[in-house]
């Protein structure tokens, strides 16, 4: 794997730029941002990511290693390529999308282009608990418990994105928290969105099963 790259900047694109090797230039993908940093006939360093294809081998370019981790995060997402990880990175600093993640704010998600509702509905619903903001780890003080004025609207439009009517996505979501108390108390908008799909997946299936007992 390469992790890095130093070398002279040989030149600068819109999207990518070429870091020049001891004579070997490496073309790298890059966010506007990462690219502004960089000044040709100047050493440069990225930090990178090797995407490896059938037909290609490309890499993606960082200014830190934050950035790296949460491109390689994103790309667990079914649906989520690295050009359009690298987009959310264009747009949404690490840092906010790991609170975006974490929170559920699939709002944040629809500002980057090429991201709709569902897709930002899926971001954040796959994201859960794998992208959390510094300092709310293992070992940090717990978060003082939210008003569900301040989460049930983050909840709601994440199940809206994902399909449901906000007048479904709200009344499954009170019958889901009769169940689980606790996580209303708690306010986690990612773990409150996912006891509500879960019991969703389970009133289906009994719904189904007394359809079928019908039958």
């Amino acid at each position: 794997m390469i992790s890095f790259l130093r070398g002279t900047v040989a030149h600068v694109g819109l999207s990518s730029a070429v870091i020049d090797l001891n004579g070997a230039g490496m073309s790298v993908n890059a966010t506007p941002q990462t690219l502004s940093r960089l000044r040709t006939g100047e050493e440069g360093k990225l930090f990178t990511s090797l995407i490896v294809r059938e037909d290609s081998l490309t890499l993606f370019g960082f200014g830190s290693d934050d950035e790296r981790e949460v491109f390689d995060v994103l790309l667990s997402v079914s649906g989520v390529g690295p050009r359009l990880a690298l987009a959310v990175l264009a747009v949404h600093e690490p840092e906010a999308i790991r609170v975006a993640a974490h929170s559920g704010d699939g709002k944040a998600f629809t500002k980057v282009p090429g991201i709709g509702p569902k897709v930002a509905g899926r971001i954040v619903l796959e994201l859960a608990g794998k992208l959390v903001p510094h300092g709310t780890g293992a070992g940090s003080p717990a978060p003082a418990a939210s008003s569900e004025a301040v989460w049930k609207p983050q909840v709601v439009a994440a199940m809206t994105s994902l399909g449901w009517s906000e007048k479904d996505a709200t009344s499954s979501i009170e019958k889901s928290l009769a169940d689980s108390p606790e996580l209303a108390e708690k306010g986690n908008v990612a773990e409150i969105l996912r006891a509500t799909l879960r019991w969703l997946g389970q009133d289906g299936a009994r719904a189904g099963n007394r359809v079928g007992a019908r039958g």
